[in-house]
């Protein structure tokens, strides 16, 4: 009995531990075509895992009884073996096609992903700019002509290409019921297609660790009907204000803000790092800043050679 106290305190802890982590597997709870890929992919890997550890904690348990020592076999000492050729080769194979197997369900999984998913492949995509700064998310919206923050509104049974830059450190846009995560970096953009196939609320967050605001990064995706989208659009261009330049730069220099919502985007002043703002040369005040350290940097290259040559 005293031996079996520990096993069962260690069973209860386990226990207790994933019923209050069960609330938080949401990635096992998908709301769309993408989630749900990656979700099987999660389980197929969960249950290969689960298959090979029951075999090794049989074979553990037959060869601990049929082995083991006893008065009966005391002394006993097992003839010596050069080896079995076919069983060296069975347990050598049994790992590569595990191996192969779980790495062709990564690839596919990892191909179908990052398209449109399958039978939204005709539709135009809602195009959103999400824009990661400290400690917020700025989501525009080109196609409406409107931007929020902190929370981003998509139509239900549409595909939605999320475009992920940053203002500041390598952030990471995750919806867990909708997708995998993805890298929000400065000076280019990722793309990330997600579709959400019923109306609700979903959680999304930074996952990767960007500083000390890190964990005020998160955000609300509400999938609406294209009746309840359309009717939220007309709202924001109705009562909104237009958001300035100097609102937005304001925006980037708070830290922490709540909701907002503006009926006209930052991209037309502080347009995202793609096509011929690509690199280190977007936006108006980046590539006067560019000039700058350029003439700064002549400078200090012309000082440095006059000394060498004195």
């Amino acid at each position: 009995m005293k031996k079996r106290g520990p096993l069962f305190l260690l069973f209860i802890s386990v226990v207790l531990l994933l019923s209050g982590c069960s609330s938080n597997l949401l990635v096992l709870d998908p709301k769309g075509p993408v989630a749900r890929t990656q979700s099987n992919t999660i389980i197929f890997s969960m249950i290969v895992m689960a298959v090979i550890l029951l075999v090794v904690y049989i074979l553990y348990v037959f060869v601990l009884t049929k082995y083991r020592a006893t008065k009966a076999n005391e002394g006993y000492e097992p003839p010596h073996e050069e080896g079995n050729k076919w069983l060296e080769l069975t347990w050598t194979l049994i790992p590569v096609i595990i191996v192969i197997v779980l790495s062709v369900v990564t690839v596919r999984t990892t191909n179908a992903v990052e398209k449109v998913p399958a039978g939204y492949d005709n539709e135009k995509p809602l195009v959103i700019y999400a824009a990661s700064s400290n400690w917020k998310w700025h989501f525009s919206y080109p196609e409406e002509g409107i931007e929020t923050v902190n929370y981003v509104n998509i139509p239900t049974h549409r595909p939605v290409e999320f475009r992920l830059y940053a203002y500041g450190p390598i952030a990471s846009f995750w919806v867990p019921q909708l997708g995998g995560q993805k890298y929000a970096m400065s000076d280019m953009v990722n793309t990330l297609n997600l579709v959400a196939e019923s109306p609700g609320s979903f959680m999304g967050k930074n996952s990767n660790f960007s500083g000390k605001g890190f964990a005020h990064m998160e955000f609300e995706v509400l999938g609406m009907s294209p009746t309840d989208y359309t009717k939220w659009v007309d709202d924001v261009k109705k009562t909104a204000p237009k958001l300035t330049e100097t609102e937005f730069d304001k925006l980037l220099n708070t830290e922490l803000v709540g909701r907002k919502s503006y009926s006209s985007t930052h991209l037309s002043f502080r347009p995202a790092p793609e096509g011929e703002n690509a690199g280190h040369h977007h936006g108006k005040a980046n590539s006067t800043d560019n000039m700058d350290n350029m003439n700064m940097d002549d400078m200090d290259m012309s000082n440095m050679d006059h000394s060498q040559h004195e």
